[in-house]
């Protein structure tokens, strides 16, 4: 179907440079004769709503211990009314796309703009508003003293110029993009059930190495717990209290964020297989060595996450300074006891997760304890033993992780053709009339795209709005 889309028959200077040409019958208005601000308070039974670059508007979800939520305040009536069909947008994140016409009725900060539309369909405008075609006019439309504290100002933003084809053409473009979507979504969706497979598959494989050894002829003992069961006769069964010497978490207050300076990891830049910091937070100098009083994270620790994703371990391999916050505990090993990638391999283990999460406790600010944490029982083989685990597990993974690598890098090059095909086809690069008129009806399928698209952090939140405190200091 792409390979016969054709570019429309007459196009016109837009008179936009960044947008190029236009098909002919397009208009190009201004925003301010689309958009019209409204500005409705005084109704906090209303659900909070978030505006965020992954979605738009969506209902926020208010019970999460993720650390990057944000205060709530007891009075909610300045905060501005959005109904369906309105735009929304955060004003302060406008230039990474954090805008979007609603679907629910609701409220959301006072420092919001809100809009009525006129002359353009709602599904068309958030479709097109939020393709990168447009995205970077606000980025210019936007200033202020450093990028994360960009502001736009109303009045540069409705002076932004917009592609404007018939109601009909509208119509025809969102049911082409609709259909088109959700085609992609299938595919992704596919793919990300291999990866669950593939990793199924990993686990499967380091779990009976950390539990059984690598000899299917060994002989074995009873464990003496009842969810471990038999282990190597020649292993030890021991609690985490007995490999590390030192359990400490991260500063119970955030610091005040720099721009450039130390990463200050938290509970979602720790991965099993991997470290995820592209969003990492950077503290200043002072703050670092004020914060390596309590504990310096160093090369031979391994990170463990003790709230917001509790239970995920990876042995330090970093070779740059960096701290952690309260939700990550740095576990300072015995080595003459444990090799940290073995301990880390342990601690991922499905036995010792179940464990860390039996353990986890906290009605809205779960954590795992620094405590209780040290209570999970491992089978710990012999030094020797440990390194040839580990030698065979790497072996033996690297074909499955490289699937699994493989797997990622098709469902980024889905997601990057879907947005070059909205960008194009909001602008007019190609006509999908006579496409979209002949697509079979389908039924509604879930909005949700897949799981990484779900996974929406507001982008009006700061770490640092956090309020509550895990349970338990340094022991």
């Amino acid at each position: 179907m792409i390979s016969e889309l054709k570019p429309y028959p007459a196009m016109k200077d837009s008179g936009v440079p960044w947008l190029g040409e236009v098909p002919e019958h397009w208009d190009v208005p201004k925003l301010r004769h689309i958009l019209r601000r409204r500005t409705e308070r005084n109704r906090p039974d209303l659900p909070l709503l978030s505006v965020v670059r992954e979605k738009g508007v969506i209902l926020r979800d208010t019970t999460t211990t993720d650390e990057n939520r944000n205060y709530i305040p007891d009075d909610l009536t300045n905060y501005k009314i959005v109904r369906d069909g309105q735009f929304a947008m955060n004003k302060m994140k406008a230039w990474q796309g954090s805008y979007g016409v609603s679907r629910h009725d609701g409220i959301v900060s006072p420092a919001y703009y809100v809009f009525d539309l006129s002359e353009v369909e709602g599904n068309f405008f958030h479709a097109a508003i939020r393709s990168r075609a447009y995205v970077p006019a606000f980025t210019r439309a936007s200033d202020g003293v450093r990028i994360g504290q960009w502001d736009l100002a109303e009045a540069r933003m409705r002076e932004i110029q917009f592609f404007v084809p018939p109601l009909p053409e509208q119509a025809a473009i969102v049911r082409f993009l609709d259909y088109m979507d959700r085609r992609i979504r299938r595919y992704i969706r596919g793919k990300q059930k291999l990866i669950e497979l593939l990793e199924e598959q990993k686990q499967a494989i380091i779990h009976r190495a950390v539990i059984r050894g690598l000899d299917p002829n060994v002989r074995l003992k009873p464990s003496g717990v009842e969810w471990l069961g038999d282990v190597p006769a020649h292993w030890e069964v021991v609690t985490l209290r007995r490999v590390i010497w030192r359990a400490v978490d991260g500063p119970h207050h955030s610091p005040n964020y720099v721009d450039d300076g130390i990463p200050f990891l938290s509970a979602r830049n720790i991965k099993v297989d991997r470290w995820s910091i592209a969003d990492a937070k950077y503290i200043s100098e002072s703050d670092y060595e004020e914060f390596c009083r309590r504990v310096m994270p160093e090369p031979g620790d391994v990170l463990y996450t003790k709230g917001g994703t509790t239970g995920v371990a990876r042995a330090v391999d970093l070779t740059f300074r960096f701290q952690v916050w309260v939700h990550v505990a740095v576990l300072k090993i015995v080595k003459s006891k444990v090799i940290p990638e073995f301990l880390a391999a342990s601690l991922n283990a499905p036995r010792s997760y179940e464990q860390s999460q039996l353990f986890t406790r906290g009605a809205t600010n779960q954590d795992l304890g620094l405590g209780r944490m040290k209570d999970i029982v491992l089978a710990l083989p012999p030094l020797p033993d440990q390194a040839a685990i580990l030698s065979h597990l790497t072996e033996v993974t690297r074909g499955i992780l490289a699937a699994i690598d493989r797997t990622h890098r098709e469902i980024s090059l889905l997601r990057e053709y879907r947005t070059r095909l909205i960008a194009d086809v909001v602008t007019g690069k190609v006509d999908v009339r006579e496409a979209a008129a002949r697509l079979p009806d389908e039924g509604a399928e879930p909005a949700t795209l897949d799981a990484s698209d779900a996974r929406t952090h507001a982008d009006d939140v700061t770490a640092d709005d956090l309020d509550a405190e895990p349970e338990e200091a340094e022991t």
